[in-house]
């Protein structure tokens, strides 16, 4: 959530920010009167509870009419001061409430805009040429059943659509990506974590994964936990409730774990193949910094990522998200999307957010720097979400024959090999 001094000080830079995300900028002017009334009501009941206390001291020093007089103020009183707190606890749950539904304050350098409205920043590698080289190049799903690597049949039998087997060499393509990505973040000072994929009600809500993407979560009522889409909250909601000291900072942990997300709105996109399911595994960055280095440190994780993408030696381009699509958390969001040569597009294969102080304020994460107490700043990158990251291999390192190159990044976490060999014809 926002600082709400920030949004007293300075309503219109919040509702500039709710405009640009193409949110409901009426939410700023009904939290504004929420939370007057939520100090007002405040400051009354102060008063009046201060009034209730004079009064109980002079009760006892009464006698006759008086003290019958004062006894019957004081149970005045003692209504106007239940009904005081009724009404200051009232504001106060609205104000929450109201605080939040409101986005993050969206970074002013974002282009503003819906999902094709993002500015490209940078791009890497070079876009292979097929027809040059003599062969038209097959989509993943055909490679990797060549390589009998990928069941999509048998992964829909067993458990309906948008899911699927890794078997054999996609199974070892897996555990070498998670093994890679892991070295890399380690060497960069992330802690390695496993985390759990069921997390608590208030810990989803910190995160910001209850508003605009609540449809895309997995519920079991029953327990009443929610399936993660990303260890970024299971991460984010590691140190809730926790004072961490400045000197600790910055805090960065490598989380692994298995996402789930239903993909509601996607009917029809992507059915093919292994690119948009509904359970994948992740290798996931998290940073805890102050707020004033959490712009530098977004740089950092970016660079992370693109040193990865080159790492297994992918056509790459790195995008401005757009202000409309950054989701509620986010203030700035850069995008990095591999080129996949059947679909002639670039697409997204990791993403990094900065969230400046919204998910600490939500999930009451505050550094102590001396005798002063304050939110720090959360950010989140992807290093490597799984199959898309295979889908870009297979489609990119593909060879006339079938088969598919190694890069040289995952060669000794798959036994040396150089070349994945197709298994049928």
């Amino acid at each position: 959530m926002i600082d709400l001094r920030l949004l007293r000080e300075d309503p219109d830079r919040v509702r500039a920010s709710q405009r640009a995300r193409g949110e409901d900028v009426a939410l700023v002017d009904a939290l504004l009167s929420a939370d007057e009334r939520r100090r007002s009501s405040g400051v009354r009941f102060d008063e009046l509870r201060a009034e209730q206390k004079a009064l109980g001291k002079l009760i006892p020093k009464a006698a006759g009419d008086e003290k019958a007089e004062l006894l019957k103020k004081a149970g005045q009183l003692a209504a106007d001061v239940k009904a005081a707190d009724a009404d200051r606890d009232a504001a106060a749950t609205e104000t929450q409430e109201l605080l939040q539904r409101l986005g993050n304050l969206v970074h002013p350098d974002v282009p503003v805009g819906g999902e094709e409205d993002f500015v490209t920043r940078e791009t890497h590698g070079t876009i292979r040429d097929f027809d040059a080289e003599g062969f038209e190049p097959k989509d993943h799903l055909a490679l990797g059943q060549l390589l009998g690597a990928i069941d999509v049949e048998r992964g829909a039998k067993v458990s309906g659509s948008r899911f699927y087997f890794l078997t054999g060499v996609g199974a070892l393509l897996e555990l070498a990506l998670v093994n890679a990505a892991m070295a890399q973040a380690t060497a960069a000072g992330f802690t390695p974590m496993l985390t759990p994929a069921l997390v608590r009600p208030q810990s989803m809500a910190g995160t910001g994964f209850l508003g605009q993407a609540a449809q895309d979560v997995y519920h079991l009522a029953d327990d009443d936990l929610y399936l993660v889409g990303t260890s970024e909250v299971a991460l984010a909601a590691y140190h809730m409730d926790e004072i961490l000291d400045a000197d600790r900072l910055p805090l960065r942990y490598a989380g692994f774990s298995p996402c789930f997300r239903r993909e509601a709105g996607s009917h029809g996109k992507d059915t093919r193949g292994i690119f948009r399911v509904h359970q994948f595994d992740k290798v996931e960055m998290f940073s805890y910094v102050a707020p004033e280095d959490s712009q530098a440190e977004h740089q950092r994780l970016l660079e992370w990522e693109k040193q990865w993408l080159t790492s297994l030696e992918l056509p790459f381009r790195v995008i401005d998200v757009a202000s409309a699509d950054l989701g509620s958390s986010a203030s700035r969001k850069f995008d990095c999307e591999a080129w996949i040569p059947t679909q002639g597009k670039y697409r997204e294969l990791t993403s990094t957010s900065d969230c400046t102080e919204f998910q600490s304020r939500r999930l009451s994460i505050r550094v102590r720097e001396g005798k002063q107490v304050r939110p720090l700043a959360t950010l989140n990158g992807t290093l490597c979400a799984v199959p898309r990251t295979i889908v870009a291999i297979l489609e990119n390192h593909q060879q006339a024959d079938g088969s598919v190159r190694v890069p040289e990044v995952l060669r000794p976490y798959l036994g040396g090999r150089e070349v994945l060999e197709p298994v049928a014809k």
